[in-house]
């Protein structure tokens, strides 16, 4: 068992998803594992605080790992779909998460400039993301950009890279970069 899974209340949002994810089309037909070890490595040890945003959340993820490896920071679990809200609501409850809240609802209809941190697992494409991103995060806000390992990026020139962590997933290459908005 990955070390993602030894944390009470990652055990517990993997024993939910077990449970429902085919009944609520949560996630495709990967191994579960596989999504809390991208989360785990995405946002342990990155120091989060203030106000964060998980656009389109679906099952959790990357967002309620965000919120448990990062009790300082406040994160809004962004989704439209509401079997997959439905279900957000119940892992918070049974986690007993405080500082996570679901948004039911668009990206769209989130206020500009108000986030300290973004972050997204497959919500759309990094460039589409990061327009997103730039109109959210507060100045010199941090967006977290999930890419395959091998995948090419050009960092837009109203971000720069802070850290890029390189791990691997089920003997799968991936890389996150935190990106600082310029202001």
């Amino acid at each position: 068992m990955h070390e993602s899974l030894q944390n009470p209340q990652m055990k517990i949002h993997f024993e939910l998803l077990k449970k429902w994810r085919n009944a609520m089309d949560l996630v495709g037909p990967s191994h579960i594992e596989e999504h809390f070890i991208d989360a785990y490595h995405t946002c342990y040890n990155i120091n989060a605080t203030g106000t964060w945003v998980d656009l389109g959340s679906g099952a959790g993820f990357p967002g309620i790992a965000l919120a448990i490896y990062n009790p300082k920071a406040q994160v809004i679990l962004v989704e439209s779909r509401q079997k997959r809200a439905i279900f957000l609501r119940r892992v918070l409850a049974k986690t007993q998460l405080t500082n996570a809240t679901v948004f039911h609802g668009r990206t769209e209809d989130l206020p500009s400039s108000s986030y300290d941190g973004v972050v997204s697992r497959a919500y759309k494409n990094p460039p589409a993301y990061l327009a997103d991103a730039k109109r959210l995060l507060s100045n010199n806000g941090i967006a977290i950009l999930l890419l395959g390992g091998d995948s090419i990026f050009q960092t837009p020139k109203d971000f720069e890279v802070l850290e890029e962590k390189k791990y691997s997933v089920l003997n799968k290459n991936r890389r996150t970069l935190l990106l600082k908005q310029l202001v």
